[in-house]
């Protein structure tokens, strides 16, 4: 067995892999380990130090699914796209199309780093940092004027948020995640693949001077009488709710509804005013 760490980067990934068609290498010769466990599976297969002489050919549109499934965090990360890329170049283009057990696999997890992109365009909440003598970024002029901490669970950091590029102007704004980190100084946007610690605790220390007034105005549109948990969680997953300002409000309206607020329809301090209830229309008889 054949260990290689690409350090979670794709285009050493596309390095080694090129390297292994070259030698006309099998997917089950071969696994990208990382540094962490290389030594489990230590191997007395030797590596080849040149190129090889096979010129693999594959379609465009492969590295492209490629490129885009590699964002995805799971077991078998590299692995698979080998394994695809293996039956590609030997002619089997079926491994590319969803109705394929491996193709089937792509796809999944292709949409699944969609997904998480949509979840940092809909969940990101920036912060307006208050003015001060000395940034996390060093010098005052470098400062962000908006900060925002978020935790995707695929690295779609660096491609996604450009989404905020057009919609923040010429604001200098930063997102700080548990891996890595983008910084927008109004110009080109930056991206840290080990987000700085300073990063990491401005955003998550910053306060919202306008919080109190979000929360009392989040927790008075909150519908009750239109609440449908699965379906909330589906398009607001739980794992989101700590790191969003209105999250801890949720449980208790979620709890609210469920005991009364769903009958009424309406806050209980309006409910509980004196007055005729006003309930479903009632058959007409004879």
């Amino acid at each position: 067995m054949i260990c290689l760490d690409c350090d979670e980067l794709f285009e050493t990934w596309r390095q080694q892999a090129r390297w292994l068609l070259s030698h006309g290498i099998d997917p089950s010769r071969v696994s990208w380990c990382g540094t962490q466990v290389a030594d489990l599976f230590a191997t007395d297969e030797a590596c080849p130090p040149h190129m090889g002489p096979v010129q693999a050919r594959i379609p465009k549109a492969l590295l492209g699914l490629l490129e885009h499934a590699a964002r995805y965090h799971g077991e078998q990360r590299w692995s698979l796209l080998y394994e695809v890329l293996w039956r590609v170049s030997h002619g089997d283009r079926t491994a590319m199309l969803s109705g394929d057990r491996l193709g089937s696999e792509l796809q999944r997890r292709i949409k699944q780093v969609d997904r998480e992109a949509h979840h940092l365009h809909a969940f990101v909440r920036f912060v307006e940092v208050p003015p001060g003598p000395e940034g996390a970024l060093g010098a005052a002029a470098e400062q962000p004027q908006y900060v925002a901490w978020h935790e995707p669970a695929h690295d779609i950091l660096a491609s996604a948020s450009e989404h905020f590029i057009g919609r923040m102007g010429r604001h200098r704004w930063m997102i700080a995640t548990p891996r890595d980190g983008v910084y927008y100084d109004g110009q080109a946007l930056i991206h840290q693949r080990r987000c700085p610690v300073a990063w990491q605790q401005l955003a998550q220390g910053v306060q919202d001077p306008g919080g109190e007034m979000w929360l009392a105005y989040y927790s008075h549109i909150f519908n009750p009488a239109r609440l449908n948990p699965k379906v909330m969680q589906g398009h607001l997953p739980a794992r989101f709710w700590k790191n969003l300002p209105e999250g801890p409000l949720i449980p208790a309206l979620i709890s609210e509804a469920r005991h009364g607020k769903q009958r009424d329809g309406q806050a209980s301090q309006v409910a509980n005013r004196p007055g005729k209830r006003i309930g479903p229309a009632q058959p007409d008889t004879l």
